[in-house]
């Protein structure tokens, strides 16, 4: 090495949420870790909405914080209110959202990074990357390489780059080379990507002005509070931890008549509809003019007013992410109710940036083309915090365990909604950012948010982020659970106490005896009415009796999903080679040889996914394998 290299295990580029994981899982694993970012000013930034959480997204962060990484134990120390949502609805999607300090979430997630051991934390644009032959006909990663000129030697690299790649922001007719928040746009690693063979996409995301709090008049709006018990996301906090907090309301005001006449008069300025921007949005959280347009016959569309911290005048409008100039931007805000005066501190913009397409990668989130480099977060087609923390501890995770020598990490659909987002982005791909929700999985009452340590707890414990003293907090209370399902089971009761909270709740009553279990079963009989005739009952956690109640309340569905699960996990087990020459098949079409050889699933059951191949494909290649 000459005296500008320096040799390292891992190299992650990036500090956004996705590589803030990837670091720490590398570093925690064992390895020499070096996490680059373009300013520590900025390392954990929410650049869009100051919140952790949301529907299908609070699952996600039951599950990074089951498999020992920090999002969840971040956003605990800076929640400033929590709900959650979908109460009204079954257990299956209730997903818990809280309100974050952004300020305070940096600074904690830049000090667990410097107080880490076997990691640094480096200031520095990463312009390129180095390969060399891997001795198999291959390509692996060598090196990465900063602006300043420094050849970083490395083992496996992680690309963390959030909606920085060559990006550039929109705000009208103008527009300009820019990061998230006026950052500077990461300008030379696209092309080192794409000349190492990596096929980029171009994608596209937005967010709302920041509002000056004093010039709101909040008495105007609908206030929206916290839930009374809050559950924390760290399975390590006490579920006392905010019983004393006093939670910071939020607020909902409505667009009006108004907010859509001036949208439409100026919709030809908007810098998406102007044609300037060529990136796909996401979806599901388009802008405001893209819903008036959309959604023409609505009167109004919901917006919430959100504390950007405790020590800040911002405030986020959620829901009125738009590209329309500022004089606009001014107007629109001004025909909101309680809006009048409001002034804007940042103004809304939207942001074009490059990002990779996901199905080059394996489900370990290494790149197949080159080994030892691996992509996660927003840099994979994703949207969200939630997604690309996951993603990031997925890749270093494997990361590790690769150097180390050991078995990859593979979660799967029925086992997590991790593994559902990565599966969903490897083997379908994406067109648009993608973005975690709770209708994506088939197997949801399966994975819900009160069950996410018994889920994946194991498997963090097994690579090495869990600690034994952790480990054997969760044994405790499988044990727990396990017996109080087992209790309520071998519980029973006398008519006369059976009719007696019947009749309490207007519930039909029996005539025989009947156990706990069985009164649990009914649809309007809850866990916490059980203990008016239960005084024997255990003190539970919070997220323990909510366990105990949907295991023993839909334990038909459950059993009948878990047969489910069972009957894939034989078409997910059948491996398939990974130079499987699909065109020699017989049988096989050429569009589901194309697409196979393309992808390159690891089993049958992600070939059965791959959009374009077929159940008669999949006949196809069971019998192919069969006479294998």
């Amino acid at each position: 090495m000459n005296q500008n290299e320096t040799k390292i295990a891992v190299a992650v580029i990036g500090a956004g949420h996705a590589g803030i994981e990837a670091a720490l899982a590398c570093a925690r694993m064992g390895l020499e870790t070096v996490l680059f970012t373009m300013s520590l000013d900025a390392v954990g930034n929410m650049p869009c909405n100051p919140s952790i959480g949301g529907t299908g997204k609070g699952h996600l962060v039951f599950e990074i914080d089951a498999l020992g990484g920090e999002m969840g134990k971040a956003a605990d120390a800076v929640t400033l209110q929590s709900r959650t949502l979908n109460l009204g609805k079954g257990a299956a999607v209730h997903s818990k959202r809280i309100q974050a300090d952004r300020r305070r979430y940096q600074t904690v997630m830049k000090h667990t990074l410097e107080r880490t051991e076997r990691l640094r934390l480096i200031q520095a644009e990463v312009v390129d990357i180095r390969t060399a032959e891997d001795g198999a006909g291959g390509k692996r990663i060598d090196a990465v390489v900063t602006h300043l000129g420094e050849v970083w030697r490395c083992d496996a690299a992680i690309i963390c780059s959030g909606t920085f790649l060559d990006s550039r922001v929109f705000v009208g007719d103008v527009n300009y080379p820019a990061g998230p928040d006026g950052m500077l746009a990461a300008t030379g690693l696209s092309e080192a990507l794409r000349r190492e063979g990596i096929s980029l996409m171009r994608f596209k995301t937005g967010t709302p002005a920041r509002v000056k709090k004093q010039t709101i008049d909040l008495d105007a709006l609908e206030v929206q509070p916290g839930e009374e018990e809050i559950t924390p996301y760290h399975m390590g906090n006490d579920e006392h931890l905010f019983d004393a907090m006093e939670q910071i309301p939020c607020h909902i005001v409505y667009t009006t008549p108004r907010t859509h006449e001036i949208i439409r008069e100026n919709i030809h300025r908007s810098a998406m509809y102007g044609g300037h921007i060529h990136g796909t949005g996401p979806r599901y959280c388009p802008s405001i003019e893209d819903k008036v347009t959309r959604f023409a016959d609505k009167p109004r569309h919901q917006l919430f007013v959100e504390p950007m911290g405790e020590e800040t005048e911002e405030m986020y409008i959620q829901g009125f992410s738009t590209s329309l100039p500022t004089d606009v931007q001014i107007e629109m805000l001004h025909s909101l109710k309680g809006f009048d005066r409001a002034e804007i501190m940042r103004y809304a913009y939207a942001i074009e940036y490059d990002c990779a397409d996901p199905t080059q990668l394996a489900a370990t989130l290494e790149f197949k083309q080159i080994s030892g480099l691996y992509g996660a977060g927003q840099f994979n087609g994703t949207s969200g915090y939630e997604e690309a923390a996951a993603q990031g501890l997925v890749a270093g995770i494997n990361a590790a365990l690769k150097l180390r020598g050991e078995e990859p990490m593979i979660l799967t659909r029925s086992n997590s909604y991790i593994g559902t987002l990565i599966d969903d982005l490897v083997v379908k791909g994406t067109n648009e950012p993608y973005r975690m929700m709770t209708s994506r999985s088939e197997y949801r009452l399966l994975l819900r948010q009160d069950n996410a340590d018994q889920r994946l707890t194991p498997i963090g414990y097994r690579v090495g982020l869990i600690s034994e003293e952790a480990y054997a907090r969760f044994l405790d209370k499988m044990r727990c659970q396990e017996e109080e399902c087992a209790r309520l089971e071998a519980t029973h009761v006398s008519p006369a106490v059976a009719n007696g909270l019947l009749a309490s709740l207007g519930e039909p009553t029996v005539v025989t005896g009947v156990s706990l279990a069985d009164l649990l079963r009914r649809p309007q009989i809850s866990y916490a009415a059980l203990s008016a005739i239960d005084p024997d009952r255990p003190v539970l956690s919070r997220r323990s009796r909510m366990t105990v109640e949907v295991t023993v309340k839909y334990a038909g569905y459950m059993k009948r999903q878990l047969a489910e699960v069972a009957r894939h996990a034989k078409m997910e087990d059948m491996r398939l080679p990974t130079d499987l020459d699909y065109t020699s098949i017989r049988g096989l079409r050429m569009e589901a040889a194309q697409k196979l050889a393309r992808i390159r699933p690891l089993t049958l059951g992600q070939a059965s996914r791959i959009s374009g191949v077929n159940p008669a494909d999949i006949s196809v290649l069971l019998v192919y394998l069969g006479r294998k």
